[in-house]
C-alpha cells in the first residue's frame, strides 16, 4: 500500500515551492527580515494568496477550496522549506478550524464568506489556554474582554484578533476597537512577527458554540500543532539539503569534506531521523479529518517529536558548515531560528507531551 501525498497535494505543494524559489530567494528574505523591503513582502503575500492557499480550509459553498488539513500540511512544509514570511498558521489554519467547530451556522456563513474574499483576517492569541503566564490573563465577560495576552501570532495583515480564555471560550476583536494596546515582541525568528496585546473592556464577539464546549479550541490547537510540525519538517529538509550541498563543495586537506566519514555520518543521521517524520505528519493530518479519537494524540506526537528531531537537524547541519554556518553570509540561521521558535509555538514539547499523556488517561 502506498501511503503518501496524492498527485494533487504534491502539485499544490510544488507550486508554492517554485513560487518561493523564484520570487523569494534568500537575499529577499534577508531584506524583509531587516525591514528594508516591505513592498516586496506585500507582493509575496499577495502572490501566495493568488495561489489559493488562503482558501484551503474554507468550505466550497463559501467560496473556498474545501480541502483538508493534509493539503494545508503539504503547503506548510513548502513554506517552511522556503522560510516564507507569509502568515499562514493563524489566519488560514487555526482561525477557520476554530470557526468550523465553534461558530454558529450564521457566524460560519458570515465569517467564511468574508474570509474567502479577504475582507477579514485573524491574528491568533490562544496562549492563555495552553500556556498562560503569571503576568498575563484574559477575562471575557458580557461581550467584552479585559487583560493581556502574549505571543499573538500572524497579525501582519490582520483586521481582527481571535482570543481564547482559560475555559476555552473563543471570541474575536476588531483591531480598530478602543481599549487595545499592541507591543511588538522581539524574537530570534525575524521572518515572522509576534505581538503582546492588552485589552480594556474591548468589545468581543464570542463564537457561540465555545460558550459550552472546549471542542473548538482543542481542534484548533491540534491543527495548529500539526501545521507547525510540517513547517519545521520543511525547514529541516532545507537545512539537510544545504549541508549535503556544502559538503560536496567545501575542501579540507585537498578533499571535499563530504568524503570524510564523520561528515557522512552526520548527514546520514539527519536524513535517517527526519525521514519517518514525513509519515508522522501525514498520518497526524489524516487523523485530524478522519479519526477524531486519534486526533489529539497524533497532533501532540507530531509536534513534540518533530520539535526534537528538527532541533537535532538544525544543530548538525550548522556543524557541517563549520564556522561559516554561524555567519550571516550563508543565511542558514533563518531556518535554524525558525525551527527553534516553532519548537515553542502552541506549546513546547514538554507541555505537549503532558497533554498527550492526559489524552491517553495516564
Amino acid at each position: 500500500m502506498y501511503f503518501g501525498l496524492s498527485e494533487d497535494q504534491i502539485f499544490f505543494q510544488d507550486n508554492v515551492k517554485r513560487f518561493l524559489e523564484d520570487q523569494a530567494p534568500l537575499d529577499i528574505i534577508k531584506k524583509i527580515s531587516e525591514g528594508e523591503d516591505l513592498s516586496t513582502k506585500n507582493e509575496l503575500n499577495q502572490g501566495l494568496i493568488n495561489l489559493g492557499i488562503n482558501n484551503i480550509l474554507i468550505p466550497e459553498e463559501n467560496g473556498g477550496l474545501g480541502l483538508d488539513l493534509l493539503f494545508a500540511s503539504a503547503v506548510s512544509q513548502s513554506l517552511g522549506e522556503g522560510v516564507a514570511t507569509f502568515p499562514f498558521l493563524g489566519p488560514y489554519v487555526i482561525a477557520p478550524i476554530a470557526i468550523k467547530f465553534g461558530a454558529s451556522d450564521e457566524q460560519k456563513e458570515k465569517l467564511f464568506n468574508e474570509m474567502s474574499q479577504n475582507l477579514i483576517s485573524f491574528g491568533i492569541g490562544f496562549s492563555e489556554y495552553f500556556g498562560s503566564r503569571d503576568s498575563s490573563g484574559l477575562s471575557i465577560t458580557n461581550n467584552t474582554v479585559t487583560g493581556r495576552t502574549l505571543f499573538v501570532l500572524d497579525t501582519d495583515y490582520a483586521s481582527h484578533v481571535m482570543l481564547c480564555d482559560k475555559k476555552g471560550q473563543i471570541g474575536f476583536v476588531s483591531l480598530d476597537s478602543e481599549g487595545i494596546k499592541i507591543i511588538d515582541l522581539t524574537t530570534v525568528d525575524k521572518t515572522r512577527t509576534y505581538k503582546e496585546m492588552s485589552f480594556e473592556n474591548t468589545p468581543i464577539e464570542i463564537l457561540d458554540n465555545t460558550k459550552s464546549s472546549s471542542l473548538s479550541i482543542e481542534m484548533a490547537l491540534n491543527a495548529g500543532r500539526i501545521i507547525t510540525a510540517a513547517d519545521s519538517l520543511g525547514a529541516s529538509q532545507a537545512m539537510i539539503n544545504k549541508a549535503v550541498e556544502y559538503s560536496k563543495e567545501r575542501k579540507q586537506f585537498n578533499r571535499v569534506i563530504g568524503s570524510f566519514q564523520a561528515v557522512k555520518h552526520m548527514c546520514a543521521e539527519m536524513t535517517a531521523e527526519l525521514e519517518p517524520c514525513y509519515s508522522l505528519v501525514w498520518h497526524a493530518a489524516y487523523s485530524f479529518d478522519n479519526s477524531n479519537k486519534d486526533s489529539k494524540l497524533m497532533a501532540c506526537l507530531a509536534k513534540s517529536h518533530i520539535s526534537e528531531v528538527s532541533k537535532m537537524v538544525s544543530k548538525k547541519a550548522t556543524e557541517v558548515h563549520g564556522g561559516m554556518g554561524f555567519t550571516d553570509l550563508l543565511g542558514l540561521h533563518f531556518w535554524f531560528k525558525r525551527i527553534g521558535l516553532n519548537r515553542h509555538i502552541l506549546g513546547s514539547p514538554e507541555i505537549v507531551r503532558e497533554e498527550a499523556a492526559k489524552a491517553q488517561g495516564l
